[in-house]
């Protein structure tokens, strides 16, 4: 999966192997915002294996790229319409 490279690429450069929920913004590039995430986690559709450090929910950067990946599809390409003449 093409979605699968660009998320393991984003793991690979990440500086740990867990991610605050207040950091995911930064490492999903902007994509997912930590309020969102929230959200989900609260309906139970976020990242499995999140636990708590002092005051922070932290994810495993594995089950992050696992999430992403589950969530994203490729946007088809757009052909332009044929001219009606």
């Amino acid at each position: 999966m093409e979605n699968q490279k660009h998320f393991e690429a984003m793991a690979a450069r990440w500086p740990s192997t867990i991610v605050a929920r207040e950091e995911v913004k930064n490492f999903t590039g902007g994509a997912v915002a930590a309020r969102y995430l929230a959200n989900l986690d609260c309906a139970g559709k976020g990242p499995e294996g999140r636990f708590r450090v002092g005051r922070k929910i932290c994810y495993p950067v594995a089950e992050v790229v696992k999430w992403l990946t589950e969530r994203s599809e490729p946007v088809p390409k757009k052909t332009p319409k044929a001219d009606p003449k």
